[in-house]
């Protein structure tokens, strides 16, 4: 499997039709793929991870990805920010525990990711930035979280929870990025699409 990995020059920054019924498929598919997440996999993994329930961010990454995957694809100014928010109020409509918060935690994850690849000029598109984005979104992510629900943890506590998203982001947001985008690449579905 080879995946490659470009600095381009400049293009156009214009949104086509197609990038903007990627992007918002991509927001909605991870909508599904987050209300499973939220009703079964993060309840059972509390249990699992109990004996040190830091740990069970160990599958926060989940929930960076559209913020990652979308931007790789389209390559365009705002795909991270717009798929984030496009899954979270999906995700958000489709209930779960975290009510309306999940606007806000959807738009500080996608703009942190967003801000990584501005910085970039959104040209360079490899593993490394890829990575970076990941690790601003759950640096976002675990601030976000920090303030509205966990105030009364110790620093310790809050740095270990802050080690295993970091470790989540980069596996399942960065790496899933590259596995998913060379599966829909093998399946033809991204022809016409930069990566």
């Amino acid at each position: 499997m080879t995946t490659e990995f470009t600095l381009e020059s400049p293009r156009s920054t214009s949104w086509r039709t197609r990038d903007i019924v990627v992007t918002a498929t991509i927001g909605v598919a991870f909508a599904v793929v987050f209300w499973f997440w939220n009703v079964v996999v993060w309840p059972a993994t509390s249990v699992a991870f109990a004996v040190f329930l830091p740990a069970q961010n160990l599958v926060y990454g989940v929930w960076l990805i559209p913020a990652v995957l979308a931007p790789f694809i389209v390559r365009r100014p705002g795909a991270a920010l717009f798929a984030e928010l496009v899954a979270a109020v999906v995700s958000a409509l489709l209930g779960n525990q975290w009510g309306a918060d999940t606007l806000l935690s959807g738009f500080v994850q996608g703009a942190a990711a967003e801000l990584v690849f501005a910085l970039t000029l959104y040209r360079n598109w490899s593993l490394p930035v890829l990575a970076v984005a990941a690790l601003a979104s759950a640096a976002a992510a675990w601030i976000h979280d920090w303030v509205l629900y966990y105030q009364a943890e110790s620093l310790d506590v809050m740095a270990w929870i802050l080690v295993f998203m970091a470790i989540s982001a980069v596996v399942l947001a960065a790496g899933g990025t590259v596995l998913l985008t060379a599966a829909l690449r093998r399946a033809g579905v991204l022809e016409g699409f930069p990566a």
